[in-house]
């Protein structure tokens, strides 16, 4: 009589195990750095009602607020969220400053320019944040 070999050797398992093993080290890096870039996302997406504010503000007085209280935001600190700690404003340059969760104490420097057409906006890591974190529209 035969016998019929049942389940799987331990070389087959190994090789199974390898193979994930292989695949969790590159999908966790990658994992990661998708987690900070969503993380900067945040921070542009709180920007967005001070560039509103600062916007309204040049075209009502024709200059720059010169901080958060002159364009009617509250404290810089005060607009914060899951990753940012603060949204400051100064003349025509927004500051994101992010806490630990992207890089502690990152920063993402929104610049306005008065055009014909309105204000336009471009945007800058700053001195200590990564590149590879920001958004595609913000990398140079």
């Amino acid at each position: 009589m035969k016998s019929v070999q049942k389940g799987f050797t331990l070389i087959e398992l190994m090789i199974v195990v390898a193979i994930i093993g292989i695949l969790a080290a590159i999908a966790i890096p990658a994992y990661q750095n998708y987690t900070k870039r969503a993380h900067v996302s945040e921070g542009l997406s709180l920007a967005g009602g001070a560039k509103a504010a600062v916007s309204e503000y040049f075209s009502a007085n024709g200059q720059w607020p010169s901080n958060n209280t002159s364009a009617a935001l509250p404290a810089a600190v005060s607009i914060s969220g899951n990753a940012v700690s603060s949204v400051s404003i100064n003349e025509s340059l927004i500051t994101v400053t992010y806490k630990t969760k992207v890089q502690s104490g990152a920063t993402l420097l929104l610049q306005g320019a008065s055009t014909s057409g309105g204000i336009t906006w471009t945007c800058e890591a700053g001195p200590t944040m990564k590149t590879e974190f920001l958004p595609a529209n913000c990398r140079q």
